[in-house]
């Protein structure tokens, strides 16, 4: 067995059988791609890496284990795709996911190739441990699914505590083993007994002021439009060939790559980003001043580079020199509370009223944003509102933006 000092869950216990995982070429790789990507532009603390998360998921996935009383094969899959669940992430995580999934029709949760070839493959059989149950379980797709991949799961857990301990932000709380100690399986789906409500609704609070604050911070969303620019300016008609060459690289060489870029565009927008020179926001508008249905159409990124493109050309700029960011519109949160008598399982929200309120919450974060340099700010607001068809703000949009 392995003992590690970890910052947010204190010694760490790696089973003897899983340090050969540890040790091996794709998690050692995560020791280098940040886990909030481009967040430290914001918060100077926010270098913690997917590789420290993965370690806590493990560690969070066997409390889990032990709480759940399962068997030890259960225990070793659980516990191995706690550690295995981010080995699939590009370089800066999630601000490169929107180009794989388009260009290799894989998001990081697609790692079956990296489970049954080389030195993993050997490391999984050797363990007696099923590849394509690990993968299924970080997909979701398994009886277990919910301790990885639900809305309850410790991956959740821990990289909220660790994102707000990294970052400083102080939203992050959550009380993980009181969450773990009042889990149980009920007709083979996790749920939460009603001692342990208290504790989720800190959880869903948490995920909910961590949004804007940190995971959603505008100068991130502004950095990582101009990655996904310098991305596809490099990567040029050679687009597939090029992204999964850059996939497989940590933060440093990816940088690097863009920053050396046969394509000027691709090594203007990374320098800006290494010196943190980044674009403004031209307009960042709420909900309720656009037509949201319309913005569900322009939210593929084809589509956003042709209006940010029109948008630049009325403007006299390049096309590079607007860039227009469309999140997808944040899901509703849920949870499944066992109740006293133990016979059936309800949703939450029948059981607390602030599921709703912070639902609506969530609704009112979202944010459009059109970004250019700060010389032309000015001159992209008026044309992008135009293009875009931007409602004027209300009173009430002017209290909360």
């Amino acid at each position: 067995m392995k003992i590690i000092k970890d910052p947010v869950h204190g010694y760490v216990e790696v089973p003897s059988e899983m340090v050969p995982i540890l040790d091996s070429m794709p998690m050692q790789r995560l020791r280098h791609v940040r886990q909030l990507g481009f967040s430290y532009l914001v918060y100077p603390g926010a270098h913690h890496t997917r590789f420290e998360h993965s370690l806590g998921t493990m560690h969070l996935a066997g409390v889990m284990a032990r709480q759940l009383s399962l068997g030890d094969d259960e225990t070793r899959l659980v516990t191995a795709a706690g550690l295995l669940h981010d080995i699939g992430h590009g370089p800066f995580s999630h601000a490169i996911e929107p180009l794989s999934i388009v260009c290799t029709g894989e998001s990081h949760q697609d790692i079956e190739a990296l489970l049954c070839r080389g030195e993993m493959h050997a490391i999984l059989e050797r363990m007696g441990v099923d590849q394509q149950e690990i993968q299924s379980l970080i997909q979701g797709n398994h009886p277990l699914s919910g301790i990885i991949h639900g809305e309850l799961d410790v991956d959740r857990m821990d990289y909220l505590l660790r994102d707000a301990h990294y970052t400083g932000a102080p939203y992050g709380t959550v009380d993980a083993h009181r969450l773990i100690r009042n889990t149980s399986i009920v007709e083979g789906k996790l749920v939460l007994e009603e001692a342990g409500i208290n504790a989720a609704e800190s959880l869903l609070i948490a995920r909910t002021l961590m949004r804007p604050a940190v995971y959603f911070h505008h100068v991130s969303r502004i950095a990582e439009m101009m990655f996904q620019a310098a991305v596809l300016s490099h990567a040029g008609e050679e687009g597939k060939k090029t992204l999964e060459s850059l996939l497989h690289m940590d933060d440093s060489a990816c940088l690097q790559s863009l920053l050396h870029s046969d394509n000027a565009a691709a090594r203007d927008m990374s320098l800006r980003i290494y010196q943190r020179r980044l674009y403004k926001r031209a307009l960042y508008v709420g909900r309720d001043q656009v037509n949201a249905s319309r913005m569900t159409q322009f939210s593929s990124i084809a589509r956003r580079s042709e209006i940010a493109a029109t948008i630049a050309a009325e403007a006299g700029l390049k096309a590079t020199q607007v860039l227009l960011d469309i999140p997808p519109f944040p899901g509703d949160m849920s949870l499944h509370v066992q109740v006293q008598n133990h016979n059936r399982v309800v949703g939450l929200a029948a059981l607390s009223p602030l599921l709703n309120t912070l639902n609506e919450t969530r609704r009112g974060q979202w944010r459009l944003g059109v970004y250019t340099p700060v010389e032309h700010r000015d001159l992209v607001a008026a044309i992008a509102a135009e293009v875009l068809h931007i409602k004027p703000q209300t009173t009430q949009g002017q209290l909360f933006a």
